[in-house]
């Protein structure tokens, strides 16, 4: 029985979209990572859960079974196939089928048997009793395995490579350019090893993007403070920048204002799957000196305005 199911894990409605679901993924994501919650074991373990719960809701296949059946059959990997065979003993469809009878159904001419005591003890993790005849065990795929990564904003707009050890094996995870906190790699076959040559399972990443103390990213785009001198912001002149990846050389007019923004498009974040890259804004901040000799104090107050600077503050 579970405790709480994925959906009240996550605090979405049973028929909430799969964006729903990602945005409230992303939202308790952020809130419980371990990187945010440094030896919280409560934080921890709901990070665990979240992930957990992430799993299945977002996709579609195990959705389905997971809404059906439960976690037992979202976490085995139940397909069509299964719950159909399920369905139909559970309605007593089959000889024996809901009652004490034998659980090992004939279908007939190119059905094959289907093993309901193979099936009920997947789900509930144990055998069902009796003394019930068991046909061999054929291959059987190994279970999926899921993790979380916290990558640097820097390698989000890059793309980078990153070193994990999963189960004592050290492997190699490609981080695509774009990822976002909620984003999940997939890496086919390093899941749990499958059994009597059955194929290995999947790996799971769930990655969160690191805040930055100087970039701020919304979406694709990003946002980043520019100090200027009080002369450059006088005369104008050519500034340079340095972005993820180089630099660039922006131009300011004569007499910019603190709060300018400044647009450079294609200079934000990629698209995660191909596409126009988001823009980055610089949003100018006037420095002026700590410090000022009274020959340069004089030489500002005699700075005159065109009108009176706060003239249009009203309350």
């Amino acid at each position: 029985m579970m405790v709480q199911d994925y959906y009240q894990r996550l605090e979405v409605k049973r028929e909430a979209s799969a964006e729903e679901i990602k945005k409230a993924y992303r939202k308790k994501a952020r809130q419980y990572h371990p990187d945010h919650n440094p030896g919280d074991k409560v934080a921890e373990e709901k990070f665990k859960q979240l992930n957990e719960a992430f799993e299945v809701l977002s996709d579609a296949k195990k959705r389905r079974m997971y809404d059906e059946f439960g976690d037992d059959a979202a976490k085995l990997g139940w397909d069509e196939g299964k719950a159909a065979q399920f369905r139909q003993y559970r309605s007593g469809g089959f000889a024996g089928g809901g009652g004490g009878g034998g659980f090992n159904v004939d279908f007939g001419a190119g059905g094959g048997a289907v093993d309901f005591e193979s099936i009920l003890g997947e789900m509930f993790g144990a055998q069902m009793g009796g003394n019930r005849r068991r046909r061999a065990a054929g291959p059987r795929a190994g279970g999926d395995l899921s993790t979380s990564l916290e990558v640097s904003l820097r390698d989000a707009v890059l793309g980078a490579e990153q070193n994990l050890v999963i189960n004592g094996r050290g492997i190699t995870v490609k981080i695509p350019v774009g990822v976002e906190t909620g984003s999940r790699i997939r890496l086919s076959g390093q899941g749990e090893p499958g059994e009597r040559g059955g194929p290995a399972g999947d790996l799971f990443i769930d990655i969160t993007v690191a805040d930055h103390p100087l970039m701020r990213r919304d979406g694709q785009d990003l946002y980043m403070d520019l100090p200027v001198t009080l002369g450059e912001a006088v005369n104008g002149g050519d500034v340079r920048v340095p972005v993820f990846g180089g630099s660039v050389t922006v131009t300011l007019k004569p007499g910019t204002q603190s709060g300018t923004k400044l647009r450079l498009r294609g200079k934000g974040v990629p698209a995660l799957r191909g596409g126009t890259p988001g823009d980055l804004y610089l949003v100018i901040m006037v420095k002026l000196p700590e410090k000022l000799d009274d020959a340069a104090k004089k030489a500002i107050s005699a700075i005159t305005y065109d009108s009176d600077v706060r003239g249009k503050l009203t309350l």
